[in-house]
């Protein structure tokens, strides 16, 4: 049995976007907790605890303190820069339940294609999958060594870790090496007495009007 990471949670009585900022800076992360049918609980935990848990790959956790359950991380929100966690969704999970989740897409090796002169272009970065939550992968890798010039891969193409079934049409375009479009910009002159647009001020001109 996989050993769990132990999340120290209290239960949070007030929510909203000033409150949980106050709460980031005080050094917690806002998060909730829902599944199985049961009642939906605001809570927080410590910021280095969830970094910590993130950091390591631990999607499944148990949270003690103010609820005492096994838990897996659902979905993560982060900040505009992807540094800083803004709030955690944990659902309740028993240890051999299947959980539905996001992950990304990460591509590994070069292509043979980039030698006839292709470039390689990513379709898919996230793909649905579901698995075991001791067995949930952090990443489906897709290598792409063996990928030529004008060659494709599929979801089909993609051999998921063993447990894990992914969810996406088995037709869906992951990567593909082809090659590189270069578009011209024409530049057109402005027509010969043509006043050049100010951006705005059509705006302004029907603010002007409406008072």
């Amino acid at each position: 049995m996989v050993e769990l990471l132990t999340l120290s949670v209290e239960r949070r009585e007030t929510v909203g976007k000033r409150r949980n900022r106050r709460l980031r800076e005080s050094g917690k992360t806002p998060a909730v907790l829902y599944g199985h049918k049961k009642e939906v609980v605001n809570l927080a935990v410590a910021t280095e605890l969830i970094d910590a848990a993130l950091r390591h790959g631990s999607r499944f956790v148990k949270l003690d303190g103010a609820v005492s359950e096994r838990a897996f991380i659902k979905d993560v929100q982060w900040n505009t820069w992807g540094d800083v966690v803004l709030h955690v969704d944990f659902t309740r999970v028993s240890e051999h339940e299947r959980v539905q989740l996001s992950v990304p897409v990460v591509l590994r090796g070069e292509a043979a294609g980039l030698k006839d002169g292709g470039v390689v272009k990513q379709h898919l970065h996230k793909i649905e999958i579901e698995t075991e939550p001791t067995s949930a992968p952090e990443q489906i890798v897709v290598h792409i060594n063996d990928l030529g010039f004008n060659q494709q891969i599929h979801v089909a193409d993609v051999i998921p870790p063993e447990g894990v079934k992914i969810l996406v049409d088995p037709e869906t375009l992951v990567v593909e090496c082809s090659e590189q479009v270069v578009v011209e910009e024409s530049e057109e002159a402005p027509a010969e007495g043509a006043e050049p647009e100010v951006i705005g001020r059509k705006k302004a001109d029907e603010e002007e009007e409406e008072k």
